[in-house]
């Protein structure tokens, strides 16, 4: 008799990046699929890393994190949202964002409680939500323009109903978050038990004059969320694997539970380099504008092939239609662009627990301008 494994995830097979960063590699295709950047990150960085590990800094650190680099956190938040943060008992830094996530859905569920997620959705929060005995209830967002559905939202809310889980600025769609919906998120909490889970890991990457309406801006909303955040998407180092969550202190002491027996303590040299880096705002202020550069320039090369471009209004990426090309599934339609024309992208179908197909796709255009152009040459031949 042989030891069985009883699957936590039954339904969760190999995630949809790696499946198409995986046929990219075989296809020799251009990888606009998986949401990295295919640039150098400011040089500083790495430098300021090498010193620390130079300068001896290379053991465990405080679980919570370096009290510098909560200090410095706290101190932006206040620039930017005009909130108190205390560095020590409303800051954790993590291996990650999506640590982060998982953390924080682990310190506040208990098996058959509820969660709201919005779809399409990264493909991490439903598993996670599992994972912790939860259930997920879906709600697609609007086709088209991504907006919440505020009537259905409402009428998903019951006794069980434990969290919902926000994302702006949103992947994959680039959607963001405007006052009526951060209104609406309040009322319909406000007397409730219902905690928010908000992902903001795109906080920076914001276009056209668009206002990153952070859940921190909102005391009534802050109050009862777990809001998280991701170093790597801010200063183009992914692999790093480094970000934070904020929230009260009263949640952050069950957030550290959970934490501290798990990674419980994050790369130590990492941690003073960013701490470094953080005096220097416009390293992050000023990567919205980069990145919109980038999201245009695609769009003007794109404007010559058949796909049609959805609103984005930030982080890495851009849904095209293909309506007017195929009636493929999303699917199909991604893998034949991988092994006939060369370039990878996400279907978006895939990010959905709710089977859909509104043949639409998800480009990432954080690439190097030379990346952008060969795909979009490729893309003309569609």
């Amino acid at each position: 008799m042989h030891p069985t494994i009883h699957s936590k995830l039954p339904n969760a097979g190999t995630t949809i990046f790696t499946i198409m960063s995986s046929l990219a590699v075989e296809h020799n295709a251009i990888n606009l699929g998986q949401g990295f950047p295919d640039f150098e990150m400011n040089q500083g960085l790495p430098e300021l890393v090498s010193k620390a590990m130079a300068d001896g800094h290379n053991q465990y650190i405080h679980m919570n994190g370096l009290p510098l680099l909560r200090e410095r956190i706290s101190e932006k938040v206040k620039k930017l949202y005009n909130t108190d943060v205390h560095p020590a008992d409303e800051i954790t830094i993590t291996p990650g964002g999506t640590y982060a996530l998982y953390t924080a859905l682990t310190a506040i569920l208990q098996p058959g409680d509820e969660v709201i997620v919005f779809e399409p959705a990264y493909d991490c929060y439903i598993p996670q939500i599992e994972l912790s005995g939860g259930v997920a209830v879906t709600i697609p967002l609007t086709a088209g323009n991504y907006k919440i559905d505020q009537a259905l939202t409402r009428s998903k809310i019951t006794a069980k109903t434990k969290a919902i889980m926000i994302n702006s600025p949103h992947n994959p769609s680039g959607a963001v978050l405007d006052e009526d919906d951060m209104k609406f998120l309040s009322d319909i909490v406000k007397g409730t038990g219902i905690f928010i889970i908000s992902d903001e890991v795109y906080e920076h990457l914001i276009f056209d004059g668009k206002k990153h309406l952070s859940v921190l801006l909102y005391p009534e909303l802050y109050e009862r969320s777990f809001v998280t955040f991701s170093f790597g998407k801010v200063y183009n180092c992914t692999g790093w694997k480094t970000g934070y969550c904020i929230a009260p202190p009263m949640l952050t002491k069950e957030f550290r539970k959970i934490h501290q027996f798990n990674a419980f303590t994050v790369f130590s040299p990492v941690q003073f380099a960013l701490a470094a880096f953080l005096e220097n705002e416009n390293e992050y202020l000023n990567l919205g504008k980069m990145l919109q550069k980038k999201r245009d320039y695609f769009k003007e090369l794109m404007a010559k092939t058949r796909f049609e471009p959805l609103a984005s209004y930030g982080s890495y990426f851009q849904i095209y239609s293909y309506k007017n090309i195929s009636e493929e599934k999303e699917y199909e339609m991604a893998v034949r662009l991988v092994k006939e024309f060369g370039v990878a992208t996400i279907p978006v179908s895939a990010l959905y627990k709710t089977p859909t197909n509104n043949q639409v796709l998800r480009f990432c255009f954080s690439k190097k301008e030379s990346t952008l152009e060969a795909a979009a040459e490729k893309l003309l031949n569609v």
